[in-house]
């Protein structure tokens, strides 16, 4: 799949996926940006693997095209975005609560994306 994305607010585009536009994170501290990349890999790994937390093809592109923004705005190449955010989310499917206790974190963020400029209708 190729992204594009830029700091703005502007749209993000999956080959074969809708295209939505993620929010404005241009003024967002590196801390708070690795808090969120974090966060976004777990939901992500979650709403993937647990059915009763699968998102809309738009919230998905949302919550990916922010993680790759944030990624991209805290210098990590893929390998080190997978290694450092991916594989420990990954690692939280192996406790069995672990949909349960992620799971509702998506929404929250999802509309919190939304209210920061974000949004999962496709963009001409």
């Amino acid at each position: 799949m190729a992204f594009v994305i830029t700091i703005s607010a502007a749209p993000v585009l999956a080959e074969g996926r809708v295209a939505v536009p993620v929010p404005d994170l241009s003024g967002m501290s590196d801390a708070d940006a690795e808090k969120l990349i974090a966060a976004l890999a777990q939901i992500n790994v979650i709403t993937s693997n647990c059915p009763e937390y699968r998102v809309s093809d738009g919230e998905w592109m949302l919550l990916t095209g922010t993680g790759d923004l944030l990624s991209n705005m805290l210098g990590l190449d893929p390998s080190a975005y997978d290694k450092t955010y991916f594989g420990p989310a990954f690692d939280t499917l192996d406790d069995p609560g672990a949909c349960d206790r992620i799971g509702p974190k998506a929404r929250p963020i999802i509309d919190d994306l939304i209210e920061m400029g974000g949004g999962t209708e496709p963009t001409d």
